[in-house]
Order: C-alpha cells, then sequence, then structure tokens
C-alpha cells in the first residue's frame, strides 16, 4: 500500500474488510495472498483458509474453476478488465435460500516497476438485478409463449398507420418478403374481395384514433385461405399517437364452428318448416273427398309448400297402361304446343311418365335437362319453345309400392333440391297418393250408392183423384248425395193414398241399403194391412230380425182417404207433419210420440182431416235440426215460416216446398240431409 499513510491504510483495510464487496489478491502463480471477508463467504471459507491457495483448491464447481482460471490468465496477460458473472456453488445461500448471484472484475496488479505482479479481483452482488433480469426474460418468453398459442401475432405501426418493423411471425405466414410488408404492404395479403373494407376500416380507425377490430381473410403460403381477426390500439402520449400496436389472431377454426352452427341452425329450422307444411298437407288431403279436391289442395299446397308456380296430377290407369290429367291443371300442359296431352301412354316423352317408369322423383334443374332426359324429343323442343317453365320435379303417386299416379311440380326460375327437401317431396308424394287413392274409393262407393238411392226414390208420384203431391231432397254432406232419407207414395187397392217419409241414421251404402229394406218391407206390409198401426208394427218385426240395434230409424206413414180427407197416420220418432191453409195459420198433426223402428212398443195411429186446398208437408229432422239449432225450436220456426208463405205459394206443393227450405236454411249451415214430402188436397 505505497504511497498511503497509516490513517488511509486503515480506512483501506476497514473498507476492504467491512464492505459488501468481495475482494482479493492473486499472486502470478493465481494463489491467494489476500481476501476480504466478503469474498471469502462467497467461496464459503474463512479468510485465512484461503491464504496460498488456488482457485481450483478452492472452487467446488469444475464450471467455476475453469470460469477464474480463465479471468486470471487474461488478466495476467495484460487485459484491463475481465468480467464474469454466476452462481457460486458451495457459497453462503441468501435468505430465500438460493445462491447469489456475482459479477466478478478481474484487473492486472503492476509493482513499482511497471511489471504485472498480480491480479485483483472484485465481486459484486448482483442477485436481485439478476432476478429482476430473469423474471423479465421469463414473463418475455411466456408471453411470446402465450401469443403462440393463442395463434396471435404482435405487429406494430406509425402513428400514420404505415409498418415500421418486421414481423417475421406474419411473413412466414402469408410467405410476404419483408419489402412487401412494410408500410401498407401487409393489406396485400388480405383477401381481393375483403380489402378494401378492411383498408377502409384501417383508415377510419386512424383518423379517428379509435379501435381498429375487422375480420379477413388471407392466402396463406400453402395456398389455403385462413380466417383472422386483426386489432389494434393506438398509443398516446401527451395526447398525440406515438404508435398502434395490434395483434393478428387465427379465427378460422372459429369461423368455420360459427358457420358450421348457422347451417345447422338453418337446417334445423327447414326441417322444422317441412314438418309443419307436411303436417298441414296430410292435414288438407285428409279432409278432401274427392280428386277434384286432392287436386285443389295440392295445387295450393304446390304454391305455398314447395314454391311451385304450377302443379299437376294425373291418374294412372293400369289396365291400358295411360296417365290420364286430373282436374283444371289440365290447361297447363294440353293448351301448350308441345304440352302433354289429357290421355298418354306411359312411353310418351314427359317428366311424369318418366317418374312412374322409373318409380322414382326427378329433379331436373334445366330446360338442357329435360332435352337430355327425353332424348330431344320433337314434343319437348316444340314444348320449350312455348313455355316459360325452367324447372321440374316429377314424383310418382305409389300405393302398396304400385304406381298409381304421378304428380309435377314446374318453376319459371331455376329450382335445387337439397337432400332433405327430396325427403320431404316423397312424403308429400306418399300422402298425396294416400289421398288421392281415398278419394278414388270414395267416388267408386258414392256412385255405386248414389245409383241405388236413385233406384229406390221415385222418379214420379202418382196423381189419385186431382190428389199433388211434390218431393224434395238435398244431401247435407258436401260432395255426397246418398243419405238414408227416403220418401215414398203410391195408390192402394181401396182407393187411398198411402205416403211415407224416413230417415236411417248414418250415411253412405249401410245408410241407403238399409233404407231400401225398410221401403220393400213398408210397401209389402201397405197392401196386405195398410192400416199404419199395422204397418209400423210389421216394420217393428222385421226390424228386430234383420237390423242391428244401432241402425235407428224413423219415420211418418198415412193413409189418404181422398173423398173424405181423413188422414190416418202413425209416427215412429219422427217430427210431426206440418199442415198449411189457405184460410186459416198453419198447424202440426201432433199425437202422442212412438219410439223408432225396432224398439218394440204397442203402435198406434192418430186421425185427422184435411180440408180441401190446404197441403200437408212431411220432413226430415234436417229441415229443423243444426248444429245451432235445437229441434223444439226448428219446429217454431218452421210453423213461423210456412205462416207467412203467400196465397199463391201455398196452393203449389213445388212451390211450398222450395219456400220451406229457403226459409228454414236461410242463415244455417246445412249439415244434414234435407228431405220433404207435400200432399195438397184440391179444392171440390
Amino acid at each position: 500500500m505505497s504511497g498511503l499513510g497509516s490513517s488511509d491504510s486503515a480506512l483501506l483495510d476497514t473498507l476492504l474488510k467491512e464492505a459488501p464487496i468481495g475482494f482479493a489478491f492473486l499472486d502470478t502463480s493465481a494463489r491467494f495472498r489476500r481476501v476480504n471477508r466478503t469474498l471469502a463467504a462467497i467461496y464459503g471459507h474463512g479468510e485465512t483458509e484461503l491464504h496460498g491457495r488456488t482457485p481450483a483448491e478452492v472452487c467446488a464447481s469444475p464450471d467455476d474453476v475453469a470460469a477464474h482460471e480463465s479471468a486470471i490468465t487474461a488478466a495476467l496477460a495484460g487485459e484491463t478488465v475481465v468480467y464474469s458473472d454466476h452462481h457460486m456453488d458451495g457459497g453462503v445461500l441468501d435468505a430465500y435460500g438460493n445462491q447469489p448471484h456475482w459479477a466478478m472484475s478481474w484487473f492486472p496488479a503492476y509493482g513499482e516497476d511497471g511489471v504485472i505482479d498480480g491480479v485483483a479481483l472484485i465481486a459484486v452482488d448482483l442477485s436481485d438485478r439478476h432476478k429482476a433480469e430473469v423474471a423479465l426474460r421469463r414473463s418475455e418468453e411466456r408471453y411470446r409463449s402465450l401469443l403462440a398459442a393463442t395463434n396471435q401475432v404482435v405487429w406494430a405501426a406509425t402513428p400514420d398507420g404505415k409498418i415500421s418493423e418486421d414481423c417475421p411471425e406474419w411473413r412466414a405466414i402469408t410467405g410476404q418478403p419483408v419489402e412487401r410488408y412494410l408500410g401498407r404492404g401487409w393489406l396485400d395479403a388480405v383477401h381481393p374481395d375483403d380489402r378494401e373494407r378492411v383498408e377502409r376500416a384501417w383508415d377510419d380507425a386512424i383518423a379517428d384514433r379509435m379501435i381498429f377490430d375487422a375480420t379477413f381473410r388471407i392466402r396463406i403460403q400453402s395456398g389455403e385461405t385462413r380466417h383472422y381477426r386483426s386489432r389494434a390500439v393506438p398509443i398516446t402520449r401527451g395526447g398525440e399517437v406515438v404508435e398502434w400496436v395490434g395483434a393478428n389472431t387465427d379465427v378460422t377454426v372459429q369461423r368455420e364452428a360459427d358457420d358450421m352452427r348457422q347451417r345447422l341452425t338453418q337446417q334445423l329450422g327447414e326441417a322444422a318448416l317441412r314438418t309443419v307444411r307436411l303436417q298441414k298437407a296430410t292435414s288438407d288431403l285428409a279432409e278432401a273427398l274427392t280428386v277434384d279436391q286432392v287436386v285443389e289442395v295440392m295445387t295450393e299446397i304446390g304454391r305455398s309448400a314447395v314454391g311451385a308456380d304450377r302443379t299437376t296430377l294425373a291418374e294412372l290407369d293400369r289396365d291400358r297402361l295411360r296417365l290420364r290429367l286430373l282436374g283444371s291443371t289440365v290447361h297447363d300442359l294440353r293448351d301448350i304446343p308441345g304440352g302433354q296431352p289429357r290421355d298418354v301412354g306411359l312411353d310418351y316423352p314427359c317428366t311424369m311418365a318418366a317418374a312412374v317408369r322409373e318409380r322414382g322423383p326427378l329433379i331436373v334443374r334445366s330446360p338442357l335437362e329435360l332435352r337430355a332426359l327425353l332424348d330431344d324429343a320433337p314434343e319437348i323442343i316444340d314444348f320449350l319453345e312455348h313455355t316459360d317453365e325452367q324447372s321440374w320435379i316429377a314424383l310418382p303417386l305409389l300405393s302398396a309400392g304400385l304406381p298409381m299416379g304421378a304428380l309435377r311440380f314446374a318453376f319459371t326460375s331455376r329450382r335445387d333440391v337439397s337432400d332433405e327437401e327430396k325427403v320431404f317431396l316423397e312424403a308429400l308424394a306418399g300422402q298425396c297418393a294416400l289421398a288421392l287413392e281415398r278419394a278414388q274409393l270414395f267416388e267408386r262407393e258414392h256412385r255405386t250408392a248414389e245409383a241405388l238411392q236413385q233406384s229406390l226414390l221415385p222418379e214420379d208420384l202418382p196423381e189419385v183423384k186431382g190428389i199433388r203431391m211434390r218431393a224434395s231432397y238435398s244431401s247435407g254432406t258436401q260432395h255426397v248425395q246418398v243419405g238414408g232419407d227416403w220418401y215414398d207414395a203410391f195408390p192402394l187397392p181401396d182407393g187411398r193414398v198411402a205416403g211415407v217419409l224416413g230417415d236411417v241414421m248414418g250415411k253412405g251404402l249401410k245408410a241407403a241399403t238399409g233404407m231400401s229394406r225398410v221401403r220393400n218391407a213398408l210397401r209389402a206390409l201397405a197392401f196386405s194391412m195398410p192400416e199404419p198401426a199395422d204397418v209400423l208394427t210389421g216394420l217393428d218385426r222385421m226390424f228386430d230380425a234383420t237390423e242391428g240395434l244401432d241402425q235407428v230409424t224413423t219415420l211418418v206413414y198415412f193413409v189418404l182417404d181422398p173423398e173424405t180427407g181423413q188422414i190416418d197416420l202413425s209416427n215412429a220418432g219422427h217430427p210431426p207433419p206440418l199442415v198449411v191453409s189457405t184460410q186459416g195459420a198453419p198447424r202440426l198433426l201432433e199425437g202422442d210420440p212412438d219410439t223408432p223402428l225396432g224398439l218394440v212398443s204397442e203402435r198406434g195411429h192418430h186421425k185427422f182431416f184435411v180440408e180441401p186446398g190446404n197441403t200437408v208437408v212431411l220432413y226430415s229432422d234436417g229441415l229443423v235440426e243444426n248444429r245451432r239449432r235445437a229441434v223444439a225450436t226448428g219446429i217454431e220456426d218452421l210453423v213461423a215460416v210456412a205462416s207467412q208463405a203467400p196465397p199463391e205459394v201455398v196452393g203449389e206443393p213445388q212451390h211450398m216446398l222450395e219456400y220451406l227450405v229457403e226459409g228454414m236454411l236461410a242463415g244455417y249451415e246445412q249439415d244434414d240431409d234435407v228431405t220433404l214430402l207435400a200432399v195438397h188436397l184440391p179444392v171440390a
């Protein structure tokens, strides 16, 4: 310590000994000659234990030995300062049990002759700074890992929105070289259909100093298109934007999931709508009784549920193997040049015949497809020149696997059909086939029953000694002319006239055949024992032997003497006859009520007298009863209506019937058969 006074030397010794900085002096043989307490603690030894020892004898780690020897060699070679920093294994641990981190500086020590005679070592504890650096590095690594895990690429731009720093991660995705990426070159990687929108949003964000948020497509190096969301925020200082910092995130999976969810939602909605439409179609077709009604319902379904501009139905004659167009849609095809005639064979070039032949649906999306399907038949070429139709759907109508007709939808624009809609159309065709088969069966039964009823109801009523009789029959079920109501009148051998009006409950063949049996039996009984009580008693026996208990039948049977105007009458549970007079108020021929046929009881009859010029009217309950009016109220209304009839109506039986029917049904919906029989006694 030459050049220092005793007090200075003592101060230096104190500083070296007490300071938190480690200090040592090593000679040219790399042996410790002087070590303060702090440095000795670094090596985990006492101060005196280090004197005369080399780093190789002191350091516990080979790496520490190598670092010491390298630094000492460099300092002895004349390097001004040699730095090294590392943990020292074996040293004193800090308060948290960690090895301190030391920064070591090595200096060459010169003697008075200017020759290096050793090395000075100074060690500073950098544990806190090292921890901060490690924490910062670890935070940065975590941040970068997080960005990589979330497919985010961070970028920065100048206040005016130009990219000024390279972003290798983004260029690795887009394949752009750095010179094409900088500035506004990054927009070149955006999909052409999205670029204008994204650039406008970027310009607006810069101008308004607002957050930039845009989703767009880019084409990556592999040629695949990916969806990215870019968000950037302005960094301000002193009220001015100093830069923009943003992140690009790959949202392709999320976008595809959203698209898939939207498609599924749309498909579910369409499926639900098709289900509702099919349910409504089924309900509407269930109410169609006739073939014309089926055609009418399917036309509406084609318009509302399928979107067709024209709907055509055809039924198949299996014996002749020919298709016959049905309903009003016949004109849609027959009146177009080259269109389908009303009746064609299955070899005719048309979509419906082809669907029947193939027994499967045909989807024709364009006129070219139609020409190809039907081999450019001249009829089709002519048809296409005169029609505005552009797409077609043809479906066979199958019953038990066998074709019974065809259904055709035509569109004036191109029509694509999805697999789900194809299933709906096939189900719709199935419901149409059921309805058409049901309507055909109904019409066959209707024609049979109608012929039967027409054969049972007399065409002309007899005139005996001036007595004029007229009848009226109207079915209460739409499109059905067959029921259980009937009337009859005939002269008896003794010169009197017998008449009857009855009602067998129900509709169709069962009611008509039941009515036929009762009518024939009544005629047979009337000619052998014409008195009303005897006839009804005989009908009770017949009814008990041939009819079921559920076959409820009511009737009024009378025998009229033209000479005296006497009527003998029996009533089996039927509304009472009405007498309309030219001189007084209308009245009812009422007696004690009797039971319907088959319910055995002692039958009686009532005797009435009808004045000349009066009219006796028998009627069924359909005239006086409906859903809104009870029988008793209806009979009262009938008397009131008859009381207002003008004289010319009262004297003419046919006019009287028409007047009563019109007056009684006005304002009411007819829901049952209405049958009347009028018997007019002439003035003597």
